[in-house]
């Protein structure tokens, strides 16, 4: 029979739908922000940039500094600190204190997601771990459907400190509702040294690690330059754009929804493979349509691949060492980001040296990669699997 999931899982996930929302949310409102700063497109993307620089060398450094903390207050004060910064944002009285805001807000993004989803497994029974995790991190493919294009109407109708506002309203919200229902004196066992260097030294987690960095740079070789891509492609008008990401988005939210699941049935590393065909199916079949309807079902393909891959990632880091699952799934959130920044400069050059059109071949080809990695993760993991001290490291 199956078992519900409990009831904390649910503010677990809002959290994540207001952090995800909170950082999609700048692409969103780009043009707002450009207009009503009076600065260049290339200077409003730093919001986008150092945000994701932020959170990629953030996560590992912070999780060593919280890892023994409790996990309510932890969590709870890592949306109420959202939560500030993003209203100071809304009062932004220029671009670069604006930049300096949220850069602070991100502080936020780099604990809450890795570290909610790190003490799942002291919430949860064991053979519940998996769905709880993906279900955890399905706030983001809720985000997904509504942080760009509801950052985008909002922008586009009541301007950008808006969006930042609604940002810290609902992280004050998700912060009371996950004070009321998350329990006390949930204290994972802080990291030592000796910890750390188990997760730095295991070969299993590193090229578990390399997965995500390589699928995430293949993704964002096209996902980069897709406004561009199916402008110059279809000639899509602003309103056709916002539709196409909602069906990646509604897609994604799916994909993950499915995960959560199945994961336990089917096991997190043929998740992870199932999640990556879909996405080089979407690669496969994108430069072939012709229409923008075509390219719209081949990015519901992506969607459901693209979150749901980074989901069963995690909760394969947890099941590899659930003693470790603070430090290895902080250091995946760091292999995200920074594969979307290889992505971001391989797509750039490609479009200088290739064309525009070569951009799904090229981000094909890490997918390929990571499929690669993949299938050697699992075998390291059969074959070298991490073993718990007798006495763990407090």
């Amino acid at each position: 029979m199956r078992q519900r999931l409990p009831q904390v899982l649910w503010p677990m996930m809002f959290g994540n739908v207001v952090i995800g929302t909170g950082v999609m949310m700048a692409a969103g409102t780009l043009n707002d922000i450009v207009a009503s700063l009076w600065v260049s497109v290339s200077t409003a993307g730093q919001l986008i940039s150092s945000s994701a620089l932020l959170v990629c060398f953030g996560a590992p450094l912070l999780a060593a500094v919280v890892a023994g903390w409790d996990r309510r207050k932890l969590l709870v004060g890592s949306l109420l600190w959202y939560g500030l910064w993003h209203l100071l944002a809304a009062l932004a009285p220029g671009f670069y204190s604006l930049l300096g805001f949220r850069a602070m807000a991100m502080v936020a993004a780099a604990i809450f997601t890795p570290q909610a989803a790190s003490c799942i497994g002291l919430l949860v029974k064991e053979q519940q771990r998996g769905q709880a995790m993906t279900f955890v991190f399905l706030g983001w493919s809720v985000a997904s459907v509504l942080g760009m294009p509801l950052g985008a109407w909002i922008g586009g109708h009541y301007g950008w400190r808006w969006s930042m506002g609604l940002i810290a309203a609902l992280s004050l919200l998700g912060a009371a509702w996950l004070w009321r229902q998350m329990p006390a004196k949930v204290l994972p066992p802080a990291l030592s040294t000796a910890a750390w260097r188990q997760t730095l030294s295991s070969r299993t987690i590193w090229v578990t690690l390399s997965v995500t960095m390589m699928f995430a740079a293949g993704q964002f070789v096209l996902f980069s330059y897709l406004a561009p891509y199916v402008k110059e492609r279809f000639d899509v008008s602003p309103s056709e754009f916002s539709l196409m990401l909602l069906a990646y988005g509604s897609m994604g939210f799916i994909g993950n929804a499915l995960l959560s699941r199945f994961i336990d049935r089917i096991g997190a590393s043929r998740c992870i493979l199932i999640s990556l065909s879909f996405m080089c199916l979407c690669l496969l079949i994108a430069p072939g349509v012709s229409t923008a309807a075509g390219m719209a079902v081949a990015l519901c393909f992506w969607g459901l691949g693209g979150f749901s891959s980074n989901s069963a990632q995690q909760a394969r880091l947890a099941g590899q060492a659930p003693w470790l699952a603070s430090a290895s799934i902080s250091l995946n959130t760091s292999a995200m980001y920074a594969g979307q920044a290889i992505g971001a400069t391989v797509g750039g050059w490609t479009i200088v040296h290739q064309g525009m059109s070569a951009l799904p071949f090229a981000g094909l080809m890490g997918l390929l990669g990571a499929i690669g990695l993949s299938l050697l993760a699992t075998h390291f993991a059969q074959t070298h699997p991490l073993r718990q001290p007798e006495k763990p490291p407090i």
